[in-house]
């Protein structure tokens, strides 16, 4: 395996900025942007651990994080004890489809809440029913998005198209 080259390090880092900045550890984030950009695609621990100088533990935790969403998968091969980490083609998607499936859940969340709140002066329960009505919102208008890029998606050239992600 060769080390990764000065940009994909840098990529990498600027991945790993980004997810942390949304509250996850770094090195998760670091996980994420080499799953992203390595040949072969699939990993082993040791390889993540040895491509971005870290320990084998801090890789063992950074993928018990990410794993349960369904962005990294782990795989086994037969006859080896290893195990391979990868992003599979819809990590992104399931990861996405998780999270807008919580949406419903946490809605009604807010309408507990605001019912605990029915005898609140409104300017007590505006913060809380600002958010109700943006879940309400996202519950509406997700499943229409979410069917758009399933659309989308299977009108798609197969992978492997020289994308930058420009569009016109």
């Amino acid at each position: 395996m060769e080390p990764p080259t000065a940009a994909e390090a840098e990529f990498v880092e600027e991945v790993a900025a980004f997810f942390e900045e949304e509250g996850m550890p770094l090195i998760a984030g670091r996980v994420i942007g080499r799953l992203l950009v390595c040949d072969p695609p699939e990993q082993t621990p040791a390889q993540l651990a040895e491509a971005l100088a870290v320990s084998r533990s801090s890789i063992s935790s950074a993928v018990r994080l990410l794993t349960p969403s369904g962005l990294v998968r782990r795989t086994r091969r037969p006859g080896r004890r290893d195990q391979y980490l990868s992003i599979p083609p819809d990590g992104w998607s399931r990861m996405l489809a998780a999270r807008y499936a919580k949406t419903a859940a946490f809605r009604q969340v807010t309408e507990r809440g605001l019912a605990a709140l029915a005898d609140a002066p409104p300017e007590r329960r505006e913060r809380l029913a600002n958010v109700h009505r943006l879940y309400l919102f996202l519950e509406d208008e997700l499943p229409a998005l979410w069917r758009r890029w399933e659309r989308r998606a299977e009108e798609e050239p197969a992978p492997g198209r020289a994308d930058t992600g420009e569009r016109a």
